[in-house]
């Protein structure tokens, strides 16, 4: 039982920034289209906002996974920060050559930090740290 609900707190902490980074991202898409530009080449502003809002859906992830983590929450952002980071750096292969490149360092370093900050503030919550 106490697997199961470790999995379930990495897929919770997953689904809570996914769906935020995509809904933000359609709201923006939908409020402000010329920043999102055509053929998947966003404006620089654009790329500075999705940066902030990606790192404020990550650190949301990481403190809803330490909230549900059963027994140690640390072990378990760390695993989703491992997870996001793996990710990560696969859609960065993945868009090689269509983002340039410092945007998509960023957006690979920036998301794990964002679960691990997520996750510590969690633990300032609970009085840890």
């Amino acid at each position: 039982m106490v697997i199961l609900r470790a999995f379930l707190a990495l897929v919770a902490g997953f689904a809570t920034m996914a769906m935020l980074a995509i809904g933000i991202t359609a709201l923006l898409a939908k409020l402000t289209p010329s920043w999102v530009g055509e053929h998947g080449k966003p404006q620089p502003a654009y790329m500075f906002v999705n940066l902030g809002y990606s790192f404020l859906a990550a650190a949301a992830g990481g403190y809803v996974t330490a909230w549900a983590a059963p027994g140690n929450p640390l072990i378990h952002v760390l695993a989703l920060g491992i997870a996001v980071l793996l990710l990560a750096a696969l859609s960065a292969l993945q868009q090689r050559g269509q983002q340039p490149v410092w945007y998509v360092l960023t957006l690979v370093a920036i998301s794990p930090l964002g679960v691990l900050a997520g996750g510590l503030v969690r633990l300032r919550v609970l009085g840890v740290l």
